[in-house]
């Protein structure tokens, strides 16, 4: 009865592949090649398996190390060995042995990761004879990268450097000091700089420079920090900078494209959207993670702009090739259908960047709208830490400044209940400097929130501070509706004098103050230098009359402060305090004109024109010269900024883990066929005969 159940059952159990059979034997601490010479060189043959070798490892506790250890150094060994691209040998060989490596790394790495008393990593690597084969990996790898292989061998030697590095968080990756002994940075730079390998591996290329670059900055001489600073070959910059824009440029489109599928459904369907967006986790919904996914590029921007100044040159260069670069977060899988573009929507793309530059400012305007999670934030404070790095840049300014270079950039607004949008959202063609004023404007009046981002706001009020510096050391004189900054910065202070009880409890909210109120200084007292025309003045001084009441409350605020003897921001309370000085006799001297006028006149009610003319006729009053008012401290990320950019880096090696797996596991099933298809047709091919030897 059994018998006959079983042969009728058909639940008969799949064979187990040769190579699986194999990973058993070497994590049992059997040497599966003792009677056999050439048990590597068939071993290569055979296409890995990923999840088994992975899953092998994990099982390997601390008491079976010690039996298996000979094995997965020799297993190692026999990798690197078959990297040698001097050795005529079959090309699925050098692939399938880096994809063994990869698997092999990816397992030991998890394994600590997850089993916090495994030594697995010291045990594999933690010995003077494991040096020499380390180094010897990274000779490959660099002669791989550059050398006369296939694209796969040269793709998956990337997916391993990949792992490497994102193995464990980057300041405990031991494994990452053969790098620095070894650098790779020339072999990326010719990557990045020839358009075909660009479009291939840029985007790999881009975010291995990236977290190599983050590795001990502070701590150590990184070699990667050095080259990267220094580099100046113009192709690989502009190279670099292109994988970023199009990273960028890609995620504006398709956020336009979510906007005209919102707008072209019906209004009952948005609705049933928003109310269900009510009810999913912030860090969970799509946008956030589409934001997520840009942390990587956009650090490699960050330091890019931070480090080296010939960078400065790509920003306003045009993006020849319109494709997205090939990262996980964005390409196809290698089995998912080509779409068909026959059928695709016709877009228009006057509605999307054309540099770097303006693909920052618009990527800036759609992250700013989203302020709810603390993903979101983290990345618009990075893209404050990479204008602050702009605006702080001599050619930045003038390139941004130049009147003769001028683009139309679509700035995203939020929705507000007290201001309806423009239909039209494609501004018009202006200077960049006029674009990174609006957008910083834009960030001032949409997030007065009882969650008050102060830090966003210091980095915001500080890239202004910084543009208008350059505008009066340089005497430029930009073509600007200042009122409308005038107005942000008036509504601020109004806002922080508002909410001042329940502020001055988490936030020093008169540093703050301060920052905004040298920036009226400025104006008052250089204005002369880079306003554009004299009403500009007129203009200022009857911003500061009409809001007069602010500034009132202003100094009454501060002057309660400095009564207190336990306030702990004294300093910045009394510097304020000697701030508004200038503001306050202005606001003063010209109350008391328009008073006098209206009596003259007999009105109560004046109107603009009437009040600018009592301006313009008024002018006869002293100020005081306040000291520093165009000096700023310069933008330095340690060790202000350090935690920061610590836990940045941690999440792009996090989500690139993450990304890797997926990727390799899917690749070591693809390219295998590939690599026999190849080798088929190299066979097929007939050769001129040479001389035997």
């Amino acid at each position: 009865m059994t018998s006959r159940k079983r042969s009728g059952s058909g639940s008969t159990k799949r064979p187990k592949e040769k190579v699986v059979y194999i990973y058993e034997l070497l994590c049992r601490g059997e040497d599966p090649s003792a009677d056999s010479p050439e048990f590597w060189h068939e071993f290569f043959l055979l296409q890995p398996n990923f999840e088994s070798l992975e899953d092998q490892i994990s099982k390997i506790n601390n008491e079976q190390l010690h039996v298996v250890k000979p094995n997965l150094n020799t297993l190692f060994q026999k990798c690197i060995e078959m990297l040698d691209t001097s050795r005529e040998d079959h090309p699925k060989r050098l692939c399938n042995s880096l994809q063994t490596l990869c698997s092999l790394f990816y397992g030991i790495f998890r394994k600590c990761n997850t089993d916090a008393s495994s030594n697995i990593l010291n045990e594999i690597f933690g010995h003077e004879t494991m040096d020499e084969w380390l180094k010897l990996l990274m000779q490959h790898c660099n002669r791989i990268l550059l050398g006369d292989v296939t694209e796969n061998a040269r793709f998956m030697c990337l997916k391993l450097l990949l792992v490497l590095v994102t193995g464990t968080d980057v300041s405990q990756n031991v494994l990452l000091e053969y790098l620095m002994m070894h650098s790779l940075f020339d072999a990326f730079v010719r990557l990045l700089s020839d358009p075909t390998f660009r479009a291939q591996h840029g985007h790999d290329i881009v975010i291995l420079l990236t977290i190599l670059v983050n590795y001990r900055k502070h701590e150590a001489t990184n070699p990667y920090v050095v080259q990267l600073s220094i580099l100046a070959d113009e192709l690989a910059l502009n190279g670099y900078g292109q994988m970023i824009s199009q990273s960028l440029i890609d995620f504006c489109r398709q956020y336009m494209q979510s906007l005209n599928n919102v707008q072209s459904s019906s209004w009952f369907s948005s609705l049933s959207s928003m109310v269900g967006n009510m009810f999913v986790s912030d860090e969970g919904c799509e946008r956030v993670q589409q934001i997520k996914a840009n942390n990587g590029l956009l650090l490699a921007l960050y330091e890019a702009v931070h480090l080296n100044r010939n960078f400065i040159t790509t920003l306003a260069h045009p993006q020849a090739e319109s494709s997205a670069p090939p990262s996980p977060s964005n390409t196809l899988s290698l089995t998912q259908p080509v779409p068909d573009l026959a059928n695709a929507p016709i877009i228009d793309m006057t509605q999307y960047p054309t540099n770097l530059l303006v693909a920052v400012f618009q990527y800036c305007s759609i992250v700013m709208q989203d302020n709810k999670n603390e993903s979101s934030i983290a990345n618009l404070k990075l893209c404050f830490l990479i204008l602050t790095c702009i605006s702080e840049d001599q050619y930045a300014n003038s390139m941004m400044h130049d009147s003769n270079l001028t683009f139309k950039v679509m700035l995203h607004r939020a929705q507000m209940r007290h201001r309806k949008l423009n239909v039209d959202r494609v501004g018009k063609s202006q200077p960049l400097a006029a674009t990174l004023l609006d957008l910083l404007v834009e960030f001032i009046v949409s997030h007065l929130m009882k969650k008050f981002p102060m830090e966003l706001y210091l980095l915001c009020i500080g890239v202004i501070h910084r543009i208008l510096c350059y505008q009066k050391r340089c005497r430029v004189r930009l073509n600007y509706p200042w009122k409308e900054l005038w107005s942000a910065l008036i509504g601020l202070l109004r806002f922080l004098v508002n909410q001042e009880q329940t502020l001055v409890k988490k936030c020093n909210i008169f540093h703050l103050s301060l920052q905004v109120v040298n920036i009226f200084n400025l104006f008052i007292t250089y204005g002369d230098t880079f306003l554009a025309t004299t009403n500009s003045y007129d203009e200022l001084y009857y911003e500061l009359n009409r809001e007069e009441k602010v500034f009132t409350e202003i100094h009454a605020m501060v002057l309660r402060y400095t009564t207190m003897p336990e306030c702990e921001y004294k300093d910045d309370v009394i510097k304020l305090l000697n701030a508004l000085v200038n503001i306050l006799a202005i606001v003063k001297h010209f109350q008391n004109k328009i008073k006098e006028w209206l009596a003259e006149q007999g009105l109560s009610t004046p109107t603009e024109e009437q009040i600018l003319d009592v301006v313009r006729k008024n002018y006869d009053l002293t100020l005081k010269l306040q000291d520093s008012l165009d000096q700023y401290e310069r933008y330095a990320e340690a060790p202000l900024h350090s935690s920061f950019f610590q836990a940045m880096v941690r999440d792009v090696v996090n989500d690139t883990r993450k990304h890797i797996y997926g990727y390799v596991k899917e690749a070591v099933s693809i390219i295998p066929e590939q690599e026999v298809l190849l080798a088929t047709v190299t066979a097929s091919t007939p050769t001129t005969p040479g001389p035997s030897t």
